[in-house]
């Protein structure tokens, strides 16, 4: 049982911490900035405990874990007034699971190794669904003796994990996947619209090329929401925007062309439009809705 502290208790982070209460049995000091999230997680979870700003959460934890919203929020929480790495020991391990840039995970790996701490910078993948199910995917990046020490703590919410590579590589590979969501989630909506409009039982269709090479876990997982409409579900497109515009700049950067990431970007900014920023990213699909509405085919 180890000591830790966690940081942001928002739909993601909420359900990871107290996993490694349950699971891990370990013990947990959270901080969030609203402090009404931290107490409604503290009459959840029994044998946590709250702290009134990073710092003290973190003091005399051996790991300190953080899920918040992007590089700005990163930076506050650890390098911020009060911020976590204040008060860490020497050889403690700080566990960002925030999606954000590969630069500023390099930046705090760097702030870490003067303080005497490791930095790992490990997003995951699995949405809302898999923080609450304690099955996220995790991508590392960072010194590999201190995943190895963060492994079984990490193991607590999720079902897979790897380092892939040195400081950053945790992030940039988040881009990856989701360049590869985006992709994947267009291609379905405009399937399930092509199904719909050609009549055809949609359950029917969808038992049977999910068995063949369209398959997906998108494919399995949100047919049937798309199909009815409902999109609340998880991810929130709002965050798909930003991640993508952290794949996009990275891209400018490294040379890469995102063609179809960056068109997709634009159909979100039209679901956005559409009043759907908190709609999960699913709700791609709404734009044949409104397009046949206006008596218009998608662009």
């Amino acid at each position: 049982m180890a000591k830790t502290a966690w940081i942001g208790l928002g739909v993601m982070g909420a359900p990871m911490a107290a996993f490694l209460i349950s699971r891990g049995h370990h013990d947990v000091a959270a901080y969030n900035r609203t402090a009404r999230k931290a107490d409604a997680w503290l009459a959840q979870n029994t044998g946590g405990t709250t702290a009134s700003s990073p710092a003290t959460a973190a003091k005399d934890a051996q790991f300190v874990f953080s899920c918040v919203g992007n590089d700005d929020d990163l930076r506050s929480v650890t390098i911020g007034p009060d911020g976590a790495f204040s008060t860490m020991l020497p050889g403690s391990i700080f566990v960002d699971h925030t999606t954000a840039s590969a630069d500023v995970a390099r930046e705090l790996a760097e702030a870490a190794s003067k303080r005497g701490i490791a930095f790992l910078d490990c997003p995951v993948s699995g949405g809302q669904s898999g923080a609450e199910s304690g099955t996220l995917t995790v991508m590392a990046g960072g010194d590999d003796a201190a995943f190895a020490a963060a492994q079984p703590l990490i193991g607590c919410y999720s079902k897979s994990m790897r380092r892939i590579g040195p400081s950053g590589s945790g992030q940039l590979t988040k881009m990856v996947n989701q360049i590869a969501v985006a992709g994947v989630v267009q291609g379905l909506a405009e399937a399930i619209h092509f199904a719909e409009r050609a009549g055809l039982d949609i359950e029917a269709v969808i038992a049977t090329i999910s068995k063949g090479a369209a398959q997906s876990w998108q494919m399995e997982n949100r047919w049937k929401t798309m199909h009815a409409r409902t999109f609340d579900f998880g991810f929130a497109v709002d965050w798909m925007r930003k991640d993508l515009a952290l794949c996009q700049r990275e891209a400018e950067r490294n040379g890469a062309s995102l063609p179809v990431a960056s068109l997709i970007d634009t159909y979100y900014a039209d679901v956005q439009a559409a009043g759907g920023s908190r709609w999960d990213t699913s709700s791609l699909i709404v734009r044949f809705d409104a397009a046949l509405r206006d008596g218009a085919k998608p662009s």
